[in-house]
């Protein structure tokens, strides 16, 4: 049986996603109550949009150097062994093993690896626009969150006084490839 699905404005076609335009960001809660954010300021990857968005696909690369939490020591502390390991394990990936519809949402499953872990995890994805930019180029513009376990990735500092569920949110921009 076939889902129809109708998203305004839809192209398929492979579409980069713009790193200076996107925003993966992330947020934890340290002592159960106090909030802790940052952001990964370099992202790039592929989304191919399929005739059928059902059958469209995404693959992304993080920089897990380029954490930036407006805290220069802790961005440090978060490079080291223990959390990202980044000399070891320089990036985190995602590639998509399928799409579902969720209401007016997309759950789009795939395999996140960081740290040498390889984990099913499901970004709830909300489409926000295809528009043509400055440049005449076509854009599109893409939500999602998703929530990340640091124990199942092999994070093991800070147990303590971080709360193991990261909240991870994107805002990713995509330019369309002729």
């Amino acid at each position: 049986m076939s889902t129809q699905v109708n998203i305004p404005g839809y192209a398929a076609g492979t579409w980069v996603i713009d790193s200076a335009r996107s925003e993966i960001a992330f947020k934890v809660r340290m002592l159960g109550f106090l909030p802790a954010r940052g952001t990964f300021d370099e992202v790039e990857g592929t989304i191919v949009l399929a005739q059928n968005p059902l059958d469209s696909s995404v693959n992304a690369v993080i920089r897990a150097g380029s954490v930036n939490t407006k805290n220069k020591r802790r961005d440090q502390d978060i490079q080291h062994a223990g959390y990202l390991d980044v000399e070891q394990y320089p990036t985190i990936t995602f590639a998509s093993t399928g799409v579902r519809v969720d209401g007016e949402n997309f759950l789009v499953d795939g395999d996140l690896t960081a740290l040498a872990v390889t984990k099913q995890t499901t970004l709830t994805l909300s489409p926000k626009g295809f528009e043509t930019g400055a440049d005449g180029k076509r854009v599109v513009r893409f939500s999602a969150t998703s929530a990340v376990s640091l124990k199942e990735i092999g994070v093991t500092k800070g147990g303590a006084f971080i709360n193991d569920t990261s909240t991870v949110t994107l805002e990713i921009v995509a330019t369309k490839q002729d």
